[in-house]
């Protein structure tokens, strides 16, 4: 089994440790999730192709951003000025016009991915599905952390890993929502390979960040453990 990969979601960090908190996890994360939303896609607000060129600064690993607006398009270029690897918008924003915004991405050099809402289908990605580089199965209605986890969303994310293997795609199969653990097995056993660990999957398991790491990798193999 190929080992797990773990993505930070930087809006349930301590915003006022930032910089101690990355160096933190430079050396322990795969990828930084940055989640975008614009308050129409969603109702929240978070953070900003700002906080990206800031992030770009002082990281080591790859950068992902999370698209949730309803017009993506506007952040294309931006964002890939400011550092950003990964942008992944989301299928609900992009399918009347998806071929052109995919190679929009690739052609600023960032990897392209999808985010697919829990209530959407796999269908819909369909006819561009070989184009990607990772594609992100939402197990939450999107927009606000602490959500229960949707366990519809696991057929989903075995019919990707079926599909993958199937047709030797290469996008990474990511889970965004309720990764923690008490789903760290169920994903895990699905096919997931990359789990976005929020608030209740890291920070909020010890104030001393290194101490949540440590705890939040214990738990996983504990929970994974044949």
């Amino acid at each position: 089994m190929k080992k797990m990969m773990f993505s930070p979601s930087l809006m349930c960090m301590d915003l006022l440790s930032m910089k101690e908190q990355v160096e933190i996890l430079n050396e322990r994360a795969d990828f930084y999730h940055v989640d975008i939303m614009d308050g129409h896609f969603v109702k929240n607000i978070t953070l900003s192709p700002f906080f990206v060129s800031n992030l770009k600064r002082i990281s080591k690993l790859p950068i992902d951003v999370h698209l949730m607006t309803e017009y993506p398009d506007d952040y294309i270029e931006e964002l890939a000025k400011s550092g950003a690897d990964y942008i992944c918008p989301h299928a609900e924003t992009i399918n009347k016009d998806a071929f052109r915004i995919i190679n929009k991405i690739k052609g600023f050099g960032c990897k392209a991915g999808i985010v697919l809402n829990p209530a959407t289908p796999i269908e819909w990605i369909k006819y561009y599905i070989h184009l990607l580089d990772k594609i992100t199965v939402m197990t939450v209605d999107p927009g606000f952390a602490g959500q229960p986890f949707i366990p519809e969303m696991l057929d989903k994310i075995k019919e990707l890993k079926e599909l993958k293997e199937k047709n030797g795609y290469n996008y990474l199969i990511e889970v965004d929502g309720s990764c923690n653990e008490r789903t760290f097995d169920i994903l895990t056993e699905a096919g997931a390979e990359v789990l976005i660990v929020g608030s209740s999957g890291l920070f909020n398991l010890d104030s001393d960040l290194p101490k949540a790491w440590d705890k939040m990798m214990e738990i996983y193999e504990a929970k994974t453990a044949k």
